[in-house]
């Protein structure tokens, strides 16, 4: 088996853009209820729903535009005018017809990579969307298995890996968000790369773990392909 049997995508912020429609979005939200609450307590109170409402909805358009929907009546004592509801669907609804935009170098890592390696997709959210927003990348193709789950944790990846057929020890996740993406492989043994995104939400922020061995970062996707010959390289 070689070093790296498994190279393993995010897709959100990582191959694609999706955090800048919902800060876009979330700035509607704010001018939607100006009137009601200065941009800062709109912004926390609406943080807190979401983190409230991880549990029923997930992660995605649809919780986040209900947690915006929340916040719109807890701000105004339930009196939130119609209209401004509708808006907030509306915005919604926009979002989740988006096209997507592939982030730079994304087309090329994962072309190089899967000459030679098993390639994943593992990403978290609305399984519709997900599947809606993998179709429109035009890398479907390039993927050995797509994996949308519920949570991102060190079990969820232990069971993926095993179904695919390689040890984590020699899987590779790469993705932008430390706490989903990268810390839950190191914890399995695997090699975590994190590629940050110039915007990251708040639920995803953690520390780097800049001693573990098998933590790396780049400052974007061009550099994987030889980040990985240099880890199959090294006899260590």
């Amino acid at each position: 088996m070689p070093k790296l049997a498994t190279i393993a995508f995010d897709a959100d912020d990582t191959l694609w853009h999706n955090e800048r429609f919902f800060r876009l979005t979330q700035d509607r939200f704010a001018t939607l209820l100006a009137d009601y609450a200065p941009r800062d307590h709109l912004d926390e109170r609406l943080l807190a729903a979401e983190r409230r409402n991880l549990g029923h909805y997930g992660f995605g358009i649809k919780g986040f535009t209900l947690s915006m929907i929340e916040t719109a009546l807890d701000v105004t004592g339930d009196r939130v005018p119609a209209r401004v509801i509708r808006e907030i669907v509306s915005a919604g609804q926009e979002m989740l017809a988006h096209p997507i935009e592939l982030l730079p170098h994304a087309r090329e890592a994962v072309e190089r990579l899967a000459v030679d390696h098993h390639i994943l997709l593992i990403t978290k959210g609305d399984l519709l969307d997900q599947e809606r927003k993998l179709a429109q990348s035009g890398l479907g193709d390039l993927f050995n298995g797509v994996e949308i789950v519920s949570h991102k944790t060190a079990p969820v990846y232990a069971d993926i890996f095993a179904r695919h057929g390689h040890p984590p020890e020699a899987a590779m996740m790469v993705g932008n968000s430390l706490k989903s993406d990268v810390l839950p492989v190191l914890d399995l043994g695997g090699w975590g790369v994190h590629v940050p995104h110039d915007l990251t939400w708040a639920l995803e922020h953690e520390e780097p773990p800049e001693a573990h061995v098998r933590f790396r970062s780049l400052g974007d996707l061009g550099a994987l392909g030889d980040l990985v010959a240099t880890v199959e390289a090294d006899p260590g």
